[in-house]
């Protein structure tokens, strides 16, 4: 187990692609710590250059107390899980999961030994003489996990593990991987660009965007406190909705107005909203957030809205609605009977309003 520091962190590609900028964090000891952002994020390119696979262009790496900018992938003490397994196909499973520890020169009686333990904590004791073509896409996933967990490593890096396995199986794998986590209590680093993954699998995650890590912190945290529009819109399914409104005062009541939209700004938000009066902000609000008006909802966070779309999921009704020129989607009770067309009365919930700046896309 070990402490991953990554300081001032980055890489160029050809001299003038900087895909990482100035990454740095401090990766806790037993954390599982998610990195999440859109493809070419440079989220797998940190990963790698943590594996030591991929030259650091400037900065520095620290697994435990040891500087490993230039120590060999394999000095490094670490276990990597890839998206496509890379399982040695005339191999057995046992003969997989051995390899590295018969390369490392390991007696045969510890290899026997690992290899049965990693196998018994996977649940895979009963495949130990199969070859990779006799697995399951999940067998092959927990091979390749076992291959990882004999080493004993300081660190795991998984880099986008369960990318391959249909959507049940994920989630299968999602409680599998944690509950590993929590058993072996060793430092994980895991790339994604499935946000679910992230939320529900990290102790604290890193939302990259083109090579710069926009927040880190708790799901949660990321979650309700976003500190910019890319975070907000990024985690949340189905996303956060935005609107562009102008801060007005109006009343001796600040509000903020667009086509469709006259929203008072609630009294927590008032002082940071004043220097930006007369200008225009984005306004953002979850689609759990909204729900259909009552006449018990106080005017002031209500809106009108033309029903375009209706999805039922079962679980929640999913309402694509028409607000002025702009969009929004509103997650609602399933019982609710709504249909293509209907005009409604929307209101929201005040305390779940969120400000963006326009040019910087920072919180407010």
């Amino acid at each position: 187990m070990a402490q991953v520091v990554l300081t001032g962190i980055n890489k160029f590609y050809d001299g003038n692609v900087h895909a990482v900028k100035d990454v740095n964090l401090d990766i806790r000891d037993r954390e599982f710590m998610v990195f999440v952002g859109p493809s070419g994020c440079g989220k797998t390119t940190t990963l790698r250059m943590i594996a030591g696979l991929e030259e650091i262009s400037s900065g520095d790496i620290h697994i435990g107390p040891q500087r490993v900018n230039d120590l060999a992938p394999m000095d490094r003490d670490i276990a990597m899980v890839f998206q496509n397994y890379a399982l040695y196909p005339h191999m057995s499973v046992f003969d997989n999961m051995a390899f590295g520890l018969k390369m490392r020169k390991f007696a045969k009686e510890e290899i026997r030994k690992r290899v049965q333990d990693a196998s018994e904590i996977l649940g895979i004791q009963q495949l130990l003489g199969r070859k990779p073509r006799q697995l399951s896409g999940g067998q092959r996933q927990r091979v390749a996990l076992g291959r990882a967990i004999v080493r004993h490593p300081q660190v795991f890096l998984f880099d986008e593990p369960l990318s391959n396995l249909d959507a049940k199986l994920r989630v299968q794998m999602r409680v599998e991987l944690k509950k590993l986590h929590q058993r072996l209590g060793t430092t994980a680093i895991y790339v994604t660009h499935d946000q679910v993954e992230a939320m529900t699998l990290g102790d604290r995650v890193v939302v990259m965007k083109d090579g710069v890590v926009q927040q880190v912190g708790e799901p949660l945290e990321l979650y309700n406190a976003p500190a910019t529009k890319f975070v907000a819109g990024f985690l949340g399914s189905p996303a956060m909705n935005f609107a562009t409104v102008t801060v007005t005062e109006r009343d001796g009541a600040l509000r903020t107005v667009s086509e469709g939209l006259d929203i008072k700004v609630p009294s927590e938000a008032v002082e940071r909203l004043r220097p930006h009066l007369g200008r225009e902000v984005t306004l953002g609000i979850r689609p759990e957030d909204l729900d259909i008006a009552s006449g018990a909802d106080p005017q002031d966070f209500t809106f009108d809205a033309l029903v375009e779309v209706v999805e039922k999921l079962g679980s929640e009704i999913l309402l694509d609605l028409k607000v002025g020129r702009g969009a929004m989607v509103a997650s609602v009770d399933p019982i609710v009977r709504v249909t293509f067309g209907d005009k409604l009365r929307m209101t929201l919930d005040p305390a779940r309003l969120h400000f963006f700046d326009v040019q910087t896309e920072a919180a407010i």
